[in-house]
């Protein structure tokens, strides 16, 4: 991706992305430091050349304590530093006063509950943690663990790709839900391109399925919700607002070398190793993305490194169709248009800001039959800029098979649009 930050989908709790090795759980934090006075205490001010007038009866002269100061301790207690204020009544001849007055003592009031207002992070809350569920994986190479989001009442359950797979062939899951119970659960489906899976709880009913929304109709600074199982705390609620969208993410590749690419919705909602295959939703609770990655801008929590505001979730429009063929046993397919890419170059050989440069054109591909050929630049597909080559494959994926687009490209240095449908990767090589 064109981001400076490297970027990373998030392990399951204690392994790696990707199926790597489990991860060596983290050190436990630092004890803070002790706790000292700051600085430089403050001193006693010199005394006036002439005695000041005397104070009023009843007039408060004010002492301060020192300023103690603590570390912020990532992953563990925060330290926390302050200064209190403590105060006298003096009398004339400043000593303190006698008070006859009664001593007072807390108040206990009633705080009714009322109604979360519709739209808050509250009542949001409320309406999704009975649809989001924490998933324990074990498997040949270690056991972790992550989240998932219920799609129906007798247990279908959305998660992603790097959350099961540490399960192998011969590994197990265990779902727990939001009410503490628990169940087993079987692998329904796996599409490692957009790094999404289907799994099945066994003996369950009842269920409170999520509310599928549109993440199309998604604006940047619009407020969002995350729920998941962070660092393996389940039923986590963060909340932010979406930082971008249609962010190219790569986050590596499958067995066959397909990059597995998506146009994300960034948030700076908190997500943490572990919120992998959980919820992000919009303020009326509905999914408009799985949370499945974040950017990493230094090592911590043992190797993976933690919030930074900088998260990336798939948008639900794009996984829900390969989730309907996961459903029905089917392999997912994927749009394609028939080339392999790298990034657009300039005349003079460097890298160009735009475009993706067609290195091969697939015989029979919808690409040859429109005229585009090698060395071509696309820089446009329907209205979405293309900005490398991950940016083409992304907005590609976010189509269909079968889909009709129009593809900007330039070819000898003049620009041309071709009308095209795009092809499926059941019946074309890789794009």
């Amino acid at each position: 991706m064109t981001d400076s930050e490297p970027t990373t989908p998030l392990p399951s709790q204690d392994q790696s992305p990707l199926g790597g090795q489990p991860l060596t759980p983290p050190a436990p934090p630092a004890a803070p430091p002790a706790w000292r006075p700051y600085a430089g205490a403050p001193q006693q001010p010199a005394q006036p050349a002439t005695p000041p007038a005397r104070p009023r009866r009843g007039r408060r002269v004010a002492f301060a304590s020192s300023v103690v100061a603590a570390s912020l301790l990532v992953g563990g207690g925060a330290g926390v530093g302050g200064a209190a204020v403590y105060s006298a009544w003096h009398d004339d001849n400043g000593s303190p006063s006698n008070t006859s007055a009664s001593p007072t003592t807390s108040r206990v009031v009633n705080t009714p509950s009322t109604p979360a207002p519709q739209g808050s992070v509250q009542a949001v809350a409320a309406k999704v943690l009975p649809s989001v569920v924490k998933i324990d994986v074990s498997g040949p190479q270690g056991a972790g663990s992550g989240s998932g989001i219920i799609l129906s009442s007798d247990g279908q359950i959305l998660t992603n790709n790097h959350v099961v797979e540490l399960a192998g062939s011969s590994g197990s899951l265990r779902v727990t839900f939001n009410d503490g119970s628990h169940a087993d659960a079987k692998i329904l489906g796996t599409d490692p391109l957009t790094d999404t899976a289907l799994i099945q709880a066994s003996g369950v009913s009842g269920l409170t399925p999520a509310t599928i929304g549109k993440s199309s109709e998604l604006a940047v600074g619009q407020g969002v919700v995350a729920i998941g199982s962070p660092l393996g705390l389940d039923a986590t609620v963060t909340s932010g607002i979406v930082s971008a969208l249609n962010r190219p993410v790569d986050v590596g590749s499958d067995g066959q070398g397909n990059s597995t690419v998506y146009p994300a919705v960034q948030t700076d909602a908190a997500i943490n190793p572990g919120n992998s295959g959980g919820a992000l939703v919009d303020l009326n609770g509905n999914v408009v993305g799985i949370n499945s990655a974040i950017a990493t801008a230094g090592q911590s929590l043992g190797g993976q490194s933690g919030n930074i505001g900088v998260g990336f979730a798939i948008p639900i429009d794009e996984v829900m169709p390969i989730v309907d063929e996961m459903a029905k046993g089917e392999t997912p397919t994927h749009a394609r248009l028939g080339v392999s890419v790298a990034a657009g170059q300039n005349p003079d050989g460097t890298q160009s800001e735009d475009g993706a440069s067609i290195e091969k054109v697939n015989a029979g591909s919808t690409a040859e039959n429109a005229g585009i050929a090698p060395g071509d630049v696309i820089t446009k597909v329907d209205d979405h800029l293309i900005t490398d080559a991950d940016s083409l494959i992304a907005t590609v994926r976010s189509y269909r098979p079968g889909d009709k687009v129009t593809v900007t490209y330039i070819h000898d240095g003049q620009t041309k649009t071709a009308e095209l449908t795009l092809d499926s990767d059941q019946e074309a090589s890789n794009s």
